[in-house]
């Protein structure tokens, strides 16, 4: 059993390495307004890692030991390299949780061809955590020009919540983004060790309260095919369907393609998009690693 001494040193551990954290480290807003404390609040750490503040209060305070799980998990929040990690664990009188990590995802190149030779579809493949792994010209001119997106930052559901053109961009952006939450509390589920998920439902639970919330409702969503209504800035209004292709190698790796019936006013918008994409010379992306 842990002595309470220890426990002590624990809390004392946690506050000093949470004060060396600015919001602009874990990726959390920068506000003009003063802070009331030096560094992360606990109120942050907590959010970002998933957890309760009266939980992670109670840490600090040595009036109670965590699990293994939960200290690696605060560890990631906290940025501690391995030998503040070890120590973390050394103090909590807890064995170090084995960081299993998950096989690289890497678009095939057979399917990057597909996307090339896919002129007039929108096309795009999307990984583990809605990581955006490649897209056609037709899906940079469609939703936005991922290639000056930071690889790091090229998430779906982040730029969902965080970037003001992707609101604009959804005609119903609320149930798109419900939809997006489901999907990833989906995810949480199957991965629950994730690191990289934990991070991102940390950081949007800390920068987005609808967000926040719709993350508390528990909803779980699969990715089933759907219609998207959006406000194109060169094509205006236009609805497509919407249809998720699981690829056979990776159950976690899925293109999603967007299409228009022959003869509607959504094919022609397509069709109109496509020149205006030649004409500007979008990039067609050559697949990256997540």
């Amino acid at each position: 059993m842990t002595s309470n001494a220890a426990l002590n040193e624990l809390g004392e551990f946690l506050t000093q390495r949470r004060s060396k954290l600015s919001p602009r480290t874990v990726g959390l807003p920068s506000t003009s307004r003063p802070r009331p404390v030096e560094g992360l609040r606990r109120e942050e750490v907590a959010q970002l890692a998933s957890i309760s503040t009266d939980y992670y209060t109670r840490l600090e305070q040595g009036r109670m030991q965590a699990s293994a799980p939960v200290l690696d998990t605060i560890a990631r929040v906290l940025h501690l390299n391995d030998d503040e990690r070890g120590h973390l664990f050394q103090l909590a009188g807890r064995t170090p949780v084995r960081i299993r990590r998950r096989g690289v995802q890497k678009v095939p190149p057979r399917l990057q061809r597909v996307l090339e030779d896919l002129t007039s579809v929108p096309a795009m493949v999307l990984g583990r955590r809605g990581d955006i792994l490649a897209w056609n010209a037709l899906a940079a001119a469609l939703v936005t020009d991922f290639s000056h997106i930071p690889e790091k930052h090229r998430n779906y559901p982040r730029l969902l919540f965080t970037e003001s053109l992707m609101r604009g961009l959804y005609a119903h952006w609320e149930t798109a983004a419900q939809v997006t939450v489901a999907r990833l509390r989906r995810e949480a589920a199957r991965y629950p060790e994730d690191p990289r998920l934990i991070a991102l439902i940390g950081e949007l639970s800390m920068r987005d309260r609808q967000f926040a919330q719709w993350w508390g409702d528990h909803r779980i969503a699969a990715r089933t095919e759907g219609t998207k209504s959006l406000i194109h800035p060169v094509v205006g209004e236009v609805t497509l369907d919407c249809d998720t292709l699981t690829a056979t190698t990776d159950p976690d790796q899925y293109t999603t393609v967007w299409t228009a019936a022959p003869g509607t006013r959504a094919h022609d918008s397509l069709r109109i998009l496509t020149s205006w994409a030649a004409d500007h010379n979008l990039p067609v992306s050559s697949g990256w690693e997540a």
